[in-house]
Parts: structure tokens; sequence; C-alpha cells
């Protein structure tokens, strides 16, 4: 009877793992992992119409303090504790910290390397010093790292409203 009973549960187990389609599925449309994913959208939902890289919004900018945008970049780097911030990386290595407006949305912690392009406004800000220790706690930084920052800094920073992911 345990004989009957243990083979029974292996054929099910066999059965169970097989990875045959189901009925109405073909084998194209099986998804693999190197399967292209659709663009994702936070926020409010927006085009890719007019977006224009980063490296382009100090230009763009001139001598203003805010300038509504829309930009595209490559993700360096995601808040890890909530997804609540992104930096935008530029062409000459530094970053730009992007940031959601009236914390509405949040990007996936897994979203570094990314293609991101945001709409929303450029602003030349100061970022006080427990801010800027929030942000490098938030990415993972040493207390020997926080414990280095000691002035506010004046940077370039970008609220978007709406964001899509490629």
């Amino acid at each position: 009877m345990k004989k009957i009973l243990l083979m029974g549960l292996g054929c099910g187990m066999l059965i169970a793992c097989n990875e045959t389609p189901k009925e109405n599925e073909t084998k194209s449309e099986i998804k693999t992992e190197t399967t292209a994913k659709a663009p994702q959208f936070f926020g409010e939902k927006i085009t890719e119409d007019g977006a224009v890289p980063t490296d382009s919004v100090k230009s763009m900018m001139g001598d203003q303090m805010e300038l509504p945008c829309k930009l595209s970049g490559k993700i360096d780097a995601v808040c890890q504790k909530k997804g609540c911030w992104m930096e935008l990386k530029n062409a000459d290595g530094t970053t730009m910290r992007v940031t959601f407006k009236d914390y509405g949305f949040f990007m996936p912690k897994d979203a570094s390397g990314l293609t991101a392009i945001v709409d929303g406004i450029a602003k030349i800000e100061e970022t006080s010093i427990a801010d800027l220790k929030e942000y490098a706690k938030d990415d993972g930084k040493s207390a020997d790292d926080i414990a280095k920052i000691t002035e506010p800094q004046r940077e370039l920073v970008f609220e978007a409203k709406g964001v899509i992911l490629k």
C-alpha cells in the first residue's frame, strides 16, 4: 500500500513539473526572461514626445531657477528604502536627483540601469545637510561617508509628475 502511495505521489510530481504549454497557448506566446518588457508608467500618464537628454537641461535653463521640461536618461540609483527618488546619470558622470510630485508614486527599487523618461520641473535648489544625509543613508552609504556631509549643496534637481521606464 505504501509503495502504491509513493508511486502515485511521484507520478503526480512529474506531471505537475511538466512545462508543456496550456491548451490555448502556443510556444510563441510563452514568456521567456529574454522577452522585452513593455514600458511601465508611473504617476501621470506621459509620452516620450519631446524628451531631451538630461545633459541638455542646464543649457536650456539659462538663468531660470525652474523650467518645465521632459528629460530622458539612464537610471544610476534608486532609493532602496521605498523607491522615493532616483538619480539619472549625465554623460559627464554626474547625476541629477529626481523626486516625485507630492510623494505620489515611487520607482521599483531594481530600476537601476533602465532608461527613464521624466516629465516635470527642473529646479535649482539648495539641498539641506539633513536631506543629503538622508539620501546617502537611503543609498546605503557608510556611516563615515554620511559623516563627511557637512554643508548644504546647491544642485539641479527634478520633480517628476510622470515617469516612463523602459
